[in-house]
């Protein structure tokens, strides 16, 4: 009988939304579980942070994040033209409130 082997490749994107502390991780995998996109897989030794496969399909939901146990194991960081803060500004120096 011939044996097949397969073995999982991550595939490369442009963002890195999640990264994961490996001195902080656990192990645990409950962020694997709860992934709704399934970018996740389980490391190939146990006790280590799970393997970001497919970042580039992340929707940057947060639900790995809030899941893990530990704080700061998993950081999720959102794409550059999502991080903008919009600031109210009065431009001619006169209130547009009445007061």
């Amino acid at each position: 009988m011939n044996e097949k082997s397969f073995e999982a490749v991550p595939v490369p994107a442009s963002v890195t939304p999640l990264r994961f502390d490996a001195e902080r991780c656990i192990g645990c995998l409950r962020c694997v579980e709860i992934c709704p996109m399934d970018i996740l897989l389980p490391p190939e030794e146990k006790g280590l942070p799970p393997r970001v496969m497919w970042p580039g399909e992340c929707w940057y939901c947060g639900a790995c994040v809030m899941e893990c146990p530990v704080q700061g194991a998993v950081t999720l960081r959102h794409p550059l033209m999502n991080q903008a803060s919009f600031v109210e500004r009065d431009l001619l120096g006169t209130s547009c409130h009445k007061g």
